[in-house]
Order: C-alpha cells, then sequence, then structure tokens
C-alpha cells in the first residue's frame, strides 16, 4: 500500500510567519528599527576588519535571552543554521548567524555603560511615548521598585571586583545587581537602570554593599529623568533617615515596607494613635478576599544628621480562605510612606504602591532566574562581558513583555501560547523554519500600527 504523504502545515507556517512579522514589527513600532540596539554604543573594532554589525551581534546576543536558550553555545546549534542564518542575512547583510565565542570577544571591549543607556532609553522611549500613562499610580506617578539579587557565584575568584563572603571556612565569590524595575498593576515589570554591587579592588577593606548601591542609582536615575513623577516602592533595608531625606531632595514619594522592629517610634506612634483615630479605617471585599486598612498620618520622625520628616503609615490585614483548608487566613503587611493618606487613596497606595513591589521579585527576579533567561548562568568569564550579557537579557525581557502583552499576539492567537516560556519556545521555531523576504521586512520597516495593552490587572 501507497503511503500517504501529510501535505505541509501551511497553517503553521503562517502563523511562524506571523511570530516573526510580531517580533520585527513591535521593535519597529517602539524604538524605530533594530539599530536602536547600538546607537549610542562604540564600536572598538577597526572597520576594515568587521564581518557583524554592532548592532547584528547585539541583536544576536538579545536573541540568546528573547528565546530562553540558556548558553551562549546554544547559538551555534540552534541559530545557525537554516531560515536563522536567512532572517540575519536578510536583516544585516550578513553570511551567517555570528559565534557565541565572537559575541563574548566582542562584548569584552565594549563599554557597560553605553549599553546600559540602550536599556534606560527603550524605558523611556516608553514613557515619552505614553504607552505606560494609563498605569500611572493615582494619574501622575511611575511606581519603581528597587531590590538586590544575585547573578553569579564562584568556588574560586572570578575578578578583582567579587564580593565576598566566608561560612564554615569556605569563600564564596559573588556578584550581586541593584534594579530599579518600572512597574505596572497590568504585570509589566521593566527594567529601568542597574547599577553593579562589586568591590573597587581585590583588597577593598569594606565592600560595596546594597545600600550604598542604592544612593549610586538614586543618583542616576534623578540625573536621567528629573522632572519624572516617582513612587519608589521599596523594602525595610531602606526605612531609614537617609532615604527619606533623599526623597525629599529628589521630590520622590515612597511606599516602604515598615517592620515591626524597624522605626521603633513610629511603630510606638502608629499603635497609639489608631486608637485614637478609630475613623482611619476602611474594608474592601472581593473575589473572596477581605482587606481592612488602618492609616495614621503626619508622624514626626526625627534622624539626628538629616532633620525631621512627617510621615504617613498604612496597614493592611488581608483576609482570604486557605486552599487547603476550610479555614481562613490573615497576612498582614505594613508600609511607611511621605503620601497624604485618605479614605480615597488608601486602597491604592498599598495595593498599586505596597504590595506591587512583589511583581519585581516574581514576574521579574524569578521569572529571570527560573523562566528561561538564565540569569544566574555564567554566560561568558570576562567580567565587562558578563555585564554586557546582563543588560541585553534585561532588553529581551522587555521585548518579551512587549510582545506577550500587546493586542497584535492576540490577534493571530488569543491565548494559545500559555506561559510565557511557551512563547519564547514558538518564537524561537518560527525563527528556526521560517524566513521572511527581504521585500516583507522592507513592508514591516515602514509601515504604521498600534499597538495596544490590556488594562488587566490579574
Amino acid at each position: 500500500m501507497a503511503r500517504t504523504v501529510k501535505p505541509p502545515d501551511s497553517d503553521g507556517h503562517q502563523q511562524q510567519l506571523a511570530l516573526l512579522s510580531i517580533l520585527l514589527y513591535t521593535i519597529h513600532h517602539f524604538f524605530g528599527g533594530l539599530s536602536f540596539l547600538s546607537a549610542p554604543v562604540s564600536d572598538p573594532r577597526h572597520p576594515k576588519r568587521i564581518t557583524y554589525p554592532l548592532s547584528c551581534l547585539l541583536f544576536a546576543g538579545m536573541l540568546i535571552f528573547l528565546y530562553r536558550l540558556q548558553s551562549r553555545r546554544q547559538v551555534k546549534f540552534l541559530l545557525q543554521q537554516g531560515p536563522s542564518a536567512q532572517s540575519l542575512l536578510t536583516l544585516f547583510q550578513v553570511p551567517a548567524c555570528p559565534h557565541g565565542d565572537t559575541l563574548d570577544h566582542v562584548f569584552s571591549h565594549l563599554d557597560p555603560d553605553q549599553l546600559q543607556n540602550v536599556v534606560t532609553t527603550t524605558v523611556a522611549t516608553l514613557i515619552r511615548q505614553k504607552v505606560l500613562t494609563a498605569y500611572r499610580l493615582q494619574d501622575r506617578y511611575y511606581v519603581i521598585g528597587i531590590d538586590g539579587t544575585g547573578t553569579l557565584s564562584f568556588n574560586q575568584r572570578h575578578c578583582d571586583h567579587c564580593l565576598t563572603r566566608t561560612a564554615n571556612g569556605t569563600t564564596t565569590y559573588y556578584h550581586n545587581v541593584l534594579e530599579a524595575k518600572l512597574l505596572t498593576c497590568s504585570g509589566l515589570v521593566l527594567s529601568l537602570m542597574t547599577e553593579f554591587i562589586e568591590n573597587q579592588g581585590e583588597n577593598t577593606a569594606k565592600q560595596d554593599c546594597e545600600l550604598n548601591a542604592f544612593y549610586r542609582l538614586a543618583y542616576r536615575i534623578k540625573k536621567r529623568f528629573p522632572r519624572l513623577p516617582i513612587l519608589l516602592t521599596l523594602d525595610g533595608l531602606f526605612a531609614n533617615g537617609p532615604v527619606f531625606s533623599l526623597c525629599q531632595e529628589n521630590e520622590w514619594k515612597f511606599m516602604i515596607v515598615l517592620k515591626d522592629g524597624g522605626l521603633p517610634f513610629v511603630n510606638q506612634e502608629f499603635d497609639g494613635l489608631c486608637q485614637l483615630e478609630e475613623h482611619k479605617h476602611l474594608s474592601c471585599l472581593g473575589n473572596g478576599t477581605r482587606q481592612d486598612f488602618r492609616w495614621v498620618d503626619d508622624i514626626a520622625y526625627k534622624d539626628s544628621s538629616h532633620g525631621e520628616h512627617r510621615l504617613s503609615v498604612i496597614e493592611c490585614l488581608e483576609t482570604k480562605p486557605s486552599p487547603r483548608t476550610a479555614t481562613e487566613r490573615t497576612t498582614r503587611f505594613k508600609w511607611v510612606t511621605n503620601c497624604k493618606v485618605r479614605t480615597g487613596n488608601v486602597y491604592e497606595l498599598a495595593n498599586n504602591g505596597g504590595r506591587i513591589r512583589w511583581k519585581l521579585e516574581n514576574e521579574g527576579f524569578n521569572t529571570q532566574k527560573n523562566g528561561g533567561y538564565g540569569l544566574e548562568h555564567a554566560y561568558t568569564h570576562d567580567p565587562t562581558s558578563a555585564k554586557v550579557f546582563y543588560l541585553l537579557l534585561q532588553l529581551a525581557h522587555i521585548m518579551q513583555q512587549l510582545i506577550q502583552k500587546g493586542s497584535l499576539l492576540k490577534q493571530i492567537s488569543p491565548g494559545r501560547f500559555g506561559s510565557a516560556k511557551n512563547l519564547a519556545f514558538r518564537l524561537l521555531e518560527a525563527w528556526r523554519n521560517a524566513s521572511l523576504s527581504t521585500a516583507a521586512i522592507n513592508a514591516i520597516f515602514h509601515s504604521r500600527l498600534q499597538i495596544r495593552f490590556s488594562t488587566d490587572t490579574s
């Protein structure tokens, strides 16, 4: 019996072409094309010895993270053959996809500060285009979460800038970063600026730390965005007089976690005044969850070095049914803020200003560590190249969110991709198995269209 030959999956191929188009449409729509990657970055190579334009190398580096390849060597096996090579040939007029070692070599000679400018300008462009206007807190403030996380860890010294810790006679050499990410209630977590926490030399007297990095990062944010209305959402480490003063000088609002053992006088004042101001109370019920808010305004906090501050404190008791038992579970949250708290804004301040900080941990660091980006993987042992790869990871994460939450993806396949990791896999398969013609790419880069974002906060 003759074997039946199944015809090609034309629908699947068309969807792959559509995914490639959406990737390029998104980059073109928001940032004017692929040249934005290398525009502020100086190329250290001799012009006559250049095979791959710098924009091509940076784009290939970004694809490592956008497609969740999880290692540099995967470029050789997944991006250097078939339609993958043809796509780069069409986009950049290069003979093939650059090898991962080529990326590492060139990245080791770049200036990470210039690539940081690319990342920051990416988010600044979204702000300027009013893409994020609808997600401002109280229709005014852009919420920026700042927190630190570990990136690399070694048993031996990696470079002169390694941080060290010794336990049970064993020394660990590691690298941390402090991230400022712009957060929205719809789930966008966009890297605004990065401060690398690192020692100035091998024999430094005192190690760098998260708090010192915060002051450097805050200075850079204010310099880059001098008039941007900002509300910082921070953990309890930053509940201190110097941070309050810095925010006052920069005209920033803040929501900072207030721990039971932190700021004893402020906690005592809150407990005492709550008994006298019982009218400052609000209960909200929705989706089976009850939130009870209490707050106190105008608490005087005096710091011997930084003067007096007038602070407010918000407490939220959240009660919801336990998923495993028939009982209810209550969780307490508490923040100190320089915002004036009222019945009409306490819910928004607590949920979209205070608790939204967890998106930085979950949709931010956790996704980048455990969602296929490989944040803790050593893509290189060169310290400069490592910073470039880290910043390209942040760019890829931004691009993935713009694609996933944009209206173009929903038009071709609403709800069919499931998780963000599944979308990354489908994008990789589209890149490896389909290629757009020169005419199609030119049509994309000369088109005008709208991309809208969901306002769903779930």
